[in-house]
């Protein structure tokens, strides 16, 4: 049962760590870290998003396996702000501790292990997921923030600090094209091939680039006083999420394999694009650069555990 997951999870590390390398041997250096950043984030991100959103048939897909697995993620998102209050500190963990490499590492995994209905199952996630989590992301960080710089001396009304929220989790290089892509795709309209084959090119570089940036970062950081907290946000989100989301599946009568499939993603290691909202936002930038490779390299013991315990309950 272990051979799906180290096949998926060893390119991914493989990648982190070539960016490492690079970094070490000063082909990438440290000034044009902030400008790969800016290229994933304005330039990758929005491509993948809009792309994967404007093929979405909302009254095609079967959503009851994603709502048991989005109360999940909340109980797992809210204790976390509960524990570490509302900051953009808390934030940060809060999604590193709920957002999972799909497609990356879920996709061939699933697709390994549980074959097209595994797939579906998590496609139907994967279609929801950023706009759900990097959605209410924004939101939840734009609050946050708008909260600190009012005890910092710079106070606003409640009506001006959620307006100003809402305008920046819109306006904004994740949720925008995602909102776009979801609208587009419910006109039934194809995406011209002259506009998809680019769209394609570049969200397909994504993942790959986003990994080797959490290389590089990973050279230039100083872990050792993040290991601690790395190592707790590794451990919430490979092995606290999956077993929170199994009770929550047992009590609500999720089963089969769309419940393996949901529990095989909340057991993922954290997504790379928790970094690059880290960055945008200028905070736990070493914290969460050291948990998605401390939880990818975990999640090859954790995994596999996850696989077997799905084997019996299934």
């Amino acid at each position: 049962m272990d051979t799906p997951a180290l096949t998926a999870l060893l390119p991914v590390v493989l990648l982190i760590v070539l960016g490492f390398i690079a970094a070490k041997v000063d082909w990438v250096r440290p000034a044009a870290v902030k400008d790969l950043t800016n290229l994933v984030f304005y330039i990758l991100t929005p491509a993948l998003l809009f792309r994967t959103m404007a093929s979405v048939k909302l009254g095609e897909l079967d959503f009851s396996p994603i709502l048991v697995y989005f109360l999940a993620v909340g109980l797992v998102f809210v204790g976390t702000m509960l524990v570490f209050g509302f900051n953009t500190l808390a934030a940060a963990r809060a999604l590193a501790h709920t957002f999972s490499n799909n497609v990356m590492i879920g996709i061939p995994l699933v697709g390994l292990v549980y074959g097209q209905e595994g797939l579906v199952t998590l496609l139907t996630l994967i279609s929801v997921h950023a706009l759900v989590l990097l959605g209410s992301g924004t939101v939840v960080f734009e609050l946050a923030q708008a909260r600190q710089f009012s005890s910092e001396g710079r106070p606003q009304g409640l009506a001006r600090t959620l307006g100003q929220a809402i305008k920046n989790s819109v306006i904004h290089p994740i949720p925008l094209p995602i909102i776009a892509g979801l609208l587009y795709a419910q006109t039934g309209w194809g995406i011209p091939g002259v506009v998809d084959k680019p769209l394609q090119l570049l969200g397909s570089a994504l993942g790959p680039m986003a990994l080797l940036l959490v290389g590089i970062t990973l050279a230039y950081s100083k872990l050792g006083s993040m290991i601690r907290p790395a190592m707790r946000i590794a451990v919430v989100k490979t092995v606290v999420h999956p077993i929170l989301f199994l009770g929550v599946a047992w009590l609500l009568g999720l089963r089969g394999i769309p419940m393996a499939a949901m529990a095989l993603a909340a057991g993922l290691p954290v997504g790379a694009n928790v970094y690059i909202f880290s960055q945008r936002y200028g905070v736990a930038q070493e914290e969460v650069t050291a948990c998605i490779a401390l939880s990818t390299g975990l999640s090859l013991f954790t995994l596999p555990v996850v696989l077997l315990v799905l084997e019996r309950l299934r």
